[in-house]
C-alpha cells in the first residue's frame, strides 16, 4: 500500500476522485473535489490523498490545514471515505497524516468520520490515540435523510399530517411564491435574511466570503441552487441546496420570524425536495439532526422537528475525534469546551 496525492493535472484527477466517491454509500459534499476547491478559495492549504493498493484505490481523504488563534490542525470533514472500511488501511493513512502534521507544525488532527457510532468503530480510534473532540468539525455528526425514490404523491403521504397540511395550505395562498435562482446576485439577497436571523438568535453566521465561495464553486458544475420564499413580493425565506453524487443537501437556510405563521419554509423545503428528485437524486439530506426528545433544549431541537415532519430517518455517526500531537492541543480543548458551554451545545 502507498498514499499518493491526487492532483488535477494530471488529467483525470477530478474524475478519478469523483468516480471513487460515486461507489461509496456514506459520503457528503464535504468529500467532493469541489469542496477542496472551496477550501483553496478560502486560502486554506489542502491535500487530496488516496490510499492505493497497486492501481486500486482503497480510501480517499480531503485534508485541510486550519490555522486559528487557538491552534493549527489538520481537518478531515466527513472522512476518510472507504467503499469498505478497513482498520489496517485507516491506520496506514493516519501514520501518513502524522508525518504531514509534523511538517506543517500542526498541534492535532481532527476527523469527523462517517462511520456508525458503535463500540467497535470507537475502539479503533481509541487504539490509535484519538479522543472525543470538544467541538464538532463544522460538519454534522448525525443527520436526517429522506429516500426520494418514491413518487411525489407517496412522499407527501409519508409526511407528518401537519407538514402535509401546511404545504398544501401555502400552495393555495396566492400571495406566496417560491422562486429559484442560480444567479450570483442572490448571495446578497440571502445574506440579508441570514444576518437578521443571526442577530435574532445570537449566533455568528457564515461570512459573506464563505457563502459566496461555496455557491460559486458548486454552481460551476450546476450543482447549487437558491430557493426563495416570497410573500406579497417580499423575500421572507431562503435556502441554498447543493446537488452532488445523487444527493440533495439542504445546507444553508434562513427565514424571517414575523412571517412564521405563514409556514413558507414548509413549501420551500418541498420545492427543494422536488428539485432534487427532478435532477435524478435518490436521497435528500436535511443536514444536521439532534434527538428533540433527548435534547429538547438544544438549539437544533426545533429545526430537527421541522425536518422530521417530511418523513425519513436519522443516521448517527461517531462524534468528531481529535488526535493530540502537541501540548498546545490542550489550550484548544479548554477554549472550545468553554465556548461549547456558552452556546448551550
Amino acid at each position: 500500500m502507498e498514499v499518493k496525492e491526487i492532483t488535477n493535472p494530471p488529467i483525470g484527477g477530478k474524475e478519478i476522485w469523483e468516480g471513487f466517491l460515486a461507489g461509496c454509500k456514506e459520503k457528503s459534499f464535504l468529500d467532493s473535489w469541489n469542496w477542496g476547491e472551496f477550501q483553496i478559495k478560502m486560502n486554506n492549504k489542502i491535500w487530496r490523498l488516496g490510499v492505493f493498493d497497486g492501481q486500486n484505490i482503497k480510501a480517499l481523504a480531503l485534508i485541510t490545514k486550519i490555522k486559528a488563534k487557538r491552534g493549527t490542525f489538520l481537518l478531515i470533514q466527513h472522512g476518510p471515505i472507504f467503499q469498505n472500511f478497513n482498520e489496517e488501511i485507516f491506520s496506514f493513512l493516519i501514520n501518513e497524516l502524522k508525518n504531514i502534521a509534523r511538517q506543517e507544525k500542526a498541534d492535532f488532527l481532527r476527523i469527523a468520520p462517517l462511520l456508525e457510532n458503535n463500540k467497535e468503530n470507537l475502539s479503533i480510534f481509541k487504539k490509535l490515540g484519538f479522543r472525543k473532540s470538544s467541538m464538532h468539525a463544522n460538519a454534522y455528526e448525525a443527520t436526517w435523510m429522506l429516500d426520494i425514490m418514491p413518487q411525489k404523491e407517496d412522499l407527501l403521504k409519508n409526511m407528518r399530517k401537519t407538514t402535509r397540511y401546511l404545504i398544501n395550505h401555502t400552495i393555495k395562498n396566492p400571495d406566496i411564491q417560491i422562486e429559484k435562482s442560480d444567479k450570483q446576485e442572490s448571495i446578497e439577497t440571502y445574506q440579508k435574511l441570514n444576518k437578521e436571523v443571526a442577530l435574532r438568535q445570537k449566533f455568528v453566521p457564515f461570512s459573506q466570503e464563505y457563502i459566496k465561495n461555496e455557491f460559486e464553486v458548486f454552481s460551476e458544475d450546476n450543482n447549487a441552487l437558491w430557493l426563495f420564499g416570497k410573500y406579497k413580493g417580499e423575500i421572507v425565506a431562503g435556502a441554498l441546496v447543493i446537488f452532488w453524487s445523487g444527493i440533495g443537501f439542504y445546507h444553508q437556510a434562513a427565514s424571517l420570524s414575523k412571517y412564521a405563521h405563514l409556514s413558507i419554509p414548509y413549501l420551500l423545503q418541498w420545492e427543494a425536495i422536488k428539485e432534487a428528485k427532478n435532477r435524478g437524486c435518490t436521497l435528500y439530506n436535511f443536514w444536521g439532526f439532534t434527538d428533540p426528545k433527548k435534547y429538547s433544549k438544544h438549539p437544533w431541537a426545533g429545526p430537527t422537528l421541522f425536518k422530521m415532519g417530511f418523513g425519513g430517518y436519522s443516521t448517527e455517526y461517531i462524534k468528531t475525534q481529535d488526535l493530540p500531537l502537541s501540548k498546545k492541543y490542550w489550550l484548544t480543548f479548554i477554549f472550545e469546551t468553554l465556548r461549547k458551554i456558552k452556546r448551550g451545545l
